[in-house]
């Protein structure tokens, strides 16, 4: 596993990466908890290092949540379909082997630009502030 200072420079395309003062559990529990206040349902959450051990392949923490808002994200699917391939959104929390913790998710432009959606449907991908209040930036 590559450290996360080198991914920082060069995620791939359309990729926001920001680290985290918490532990992977406790950053995830925070996200979560906002994501719910702020009217989304979360349909899954996998614990990526248990299920790679049960496998026999370890890695540090990684945790990865499903999570979305009908409303919004129905909006931006009726606006253009093929969207629903990134909906619903996603955010991902891990270790690295520096024991630093990183989250990263799809940037809002990115998704707007690729699916050529309308400013109206923008703010539903804007996951900026919810992520900072939780990392306490």
């Amino acid at each position: 596993m590559l450290p996360s200072e080198n991914l920082i420079g060069t995620n791939p395309d359309g990729v926001i990466i920001r680290r985290s003062p918490h532990s992977v559990k406790e950053t995830m529990e925070r996200l979560e908890s906002i994501l719910l206040q702020h009217g989304a349902t979360v349909y899954a959450r996998i614990d990526q290092q248990a299920e790679l051990e049960r496998v026999g392949k370890h890695i540090l923490p990684l945790v990865f949540i499903l999570f979305g808002n009908p409303q919004g994200g129905g909006t931006i699917i009726v606006e253009n379909p093929l969207a629903a391939l990134d909906l619903p959104l996603k955010l991902i929390a891990w270790e690295d082997q520096q024991h630093k913790v990183w989250v990263a998710y799809n940037n809002f432009t990115y998704i707007a630009m690729r699916y050529k959606l309308s400013p109206r449907v923008i703010p539903f991908l804007h996951l900026d502030k919810m992520v900072k209040e939780v990392l306490n930036e």
